[in-house]
């Protein structure tokens, strides 16, 4: 990519919005009865409604309603009561009934924000328009015949929210990070798989630039598609020098919708950019107006789970726990979900978030497997951090040994199974004092030389001492002990 000089950079503002659709986890099409689920053989999950045949009718996905409000109260939206449905019409060869089931002027939440953290440590609140509700379109494959392109209509009619944020963006970054919560929130609310590889949640990213201190926008262009974090802010870049390198020659930025190549970075043309008028929008005759109450709104408000910035504020202003802490227990929700059931029994917070993001991470992601299939559950990691916390056993025979002997019985308490191993530190101070008489007596050139200030020497007596105890023994106990014999002849 073309590095612009800071002088040429420093003159301009990037200005972006972002259009994202999230693909439902309904079991059901957003007006009809066909299944949405994902992976079936081509053309199998159609029906003549979703086919849009004369003589069908539509109705509505209650579900669809359900999980599009359950964003909007995320997102803090206010939920619009009063919905229609519209047609925005087009023709392309994988959209079957020649027009798409949309909301145009009354969707179904308005305005809100989502709060991120830049990495230098600021929080910026994004604006978001509006969400409304959708339905797909089919999928065309240019890959799979010599001379034809094919057309699989699964997809069409899945059920599909859109979005759609405010140009508030001003960075690449802010971009990424506001797609990351987005992911996030549908994850925990249990919406969307949240996986761009596959298409069930999809990024378009409005892009202009203009001089700093200007108030006008630029023409934008529309980068379609964008199928992951990092190919976003990829596109981002890339338009941002592209756009300012023309107009820095003198040019002027047609308003297009682009294509972004991944393999190199770059956009190209792939049609003129629509207006609103060129989709032909009008009320979808077949669907009556759709009204909420406000108790419904309360019902789904009172289903909410905990959501990432809430659980933020919880794990660092009352738990204690670092910012780098939080963010990375509140990355996945079922991550999140784990830990939340491991402080229900515990109250030593640092060491379950030590234990969760050091040991249990390294060994999900060494047998690559989710925390969900885990067999040690909160409570018995819990007890492990209890007999810690006892002095009963300490950290590195926990993790080496009492840790894969509750893998192997995963019903037995930790208590149980550390006796069962002799793992158990012993209370009887006469053989921790002969461990450390042993562990002097072996090497007595370097009593000598820590008596002569080599203090260093204290780690080797410590590691022989271990050895010489299978590692039952409390480090600080014997630490003591050890100095204590050291400082005496």
């Amino acid at each position: 990519m073309i590095i612009l000089p800071d002088e040429i950079s420093d003159k301009y503002e990037l200005v972006v919005g972002l259009e994202v659709h999230a693909q439902l986890s309904t079991l059901s099409k957003s007006f009809s009865s066909d299944s949405a689920s994902f992976g079936a053989a081509p053309n199998q999950h159609i029906s003549p409604v979703s086919l849009g045949h004369p003589g069908t009718l539509p109705r509505i996905n209650k579900k669809m309603v359900e999980y599009a409000v359950k964003m909007g109260l995320a997102c803090n939206c206010t939920i619009n009561l009063y919905n229609n449905f519209a047609r925005k019409n087009y023709f392309y060869a994988d959209l079957p009934k020649g027009y798409q089931i949309t909301q145009d002027h009354d969707p179904i939440c308005i305005g809100g924000k989502v709060t991120i953290r830049l990495a230098n440590g600021t929080k910026k609140s994004l604006a978001i328009h509006h969400i409304h509700m959708e339905e797909d379109a089919g999928k065309s494959m240019h890959d799979q015949h010599h001379a034809d392109s094919l057309i699989d209509l699964n997809r069409a009619g899945v059920p599909l929210i859109e979005i759609v944020s405010e140009p508030d963006l001003r960075s690449s970054e802010e971009a990424g990070l506001f797609l990351t919560e987005i992911r996030k929130l549908v994850r925990y609310l249990d919406i969307c798989d949240g996986n761009m590889e596959e298409g069930s949640l999809r990024c378009d990213a409005n892009i202009s630039v203009r001089l700093k201190g200007a108030t006008a926008y630029g023409n934008r262009c529309e980068v379609k598609n964008l199928n992951s974090i990092h190919n976003v802010r990829r596109a981002i870049d890339h338009e941002f020098v592209r756009q300012v390198l023309i107009i820095e020659a003198g040019g002027y930025i047609d308003q297009n919708t682009l294509n972004f190549n991944a393999d190199t970075g770059e956009t190209s043309v792939l049609r003129s950019k629509e207006m609103a008028n060129d989709y032909r929008y009008f009320p979808e005759p077949d669907l009556a107006p759709l009204q909420l109450s406000e108790a419904y709104v309360q019902t789904v408000k009172e289903s909410l789970p905990a959501l990432p910035n809430a659980l933020f504020e919880k794990y660092t202003e009352k738990l204690g726990l670092s910012e780098y802490d939080a963010n990375v227990i509140i990355a996945d929700k079922d991550f999140a979900h784990y830990f939340e059931e491991l402080i229900k029994n515990t109250d030593h917070y640092k060491a379950a978030a030590n234990w969760l993001m050091g040991h249990i991470k390294s060994y999900l992601n060494e047998n690559n497997i989710a925390v969900n299939d885990l067999k040690i559950k909160p409570a018995t990691l819990a007890g492990i951090i209890k007999l810690v916390d006892a002095g009963k056993i300490n950290n590195s025979v926990a993790w080496h040994k009492l840790f894969p002997g509750l893998l192997n019985e995963p019903n037995k308490t930790p208590e149980q199974v550390a006796k069962d191993l002799n793992l158990l530190i012993s209370e009887d101070n006469a053989d921790l004092n002969q461990f450390i008489l042993d562990a002097l007596a072996k090497y007595p050139d370097k009593v000598i030389e820590y008596r002569k200030g080599k203090k260093g020497v204290v780690g080797l007596f410590m590691g022989e001492i271990m050895k010489l105890s299978k590692g039952k023994i409390d480090p600080q106990q014997t630490n003591k002990l050890l100095l204590k014999e050291l400082e005496a002849k």
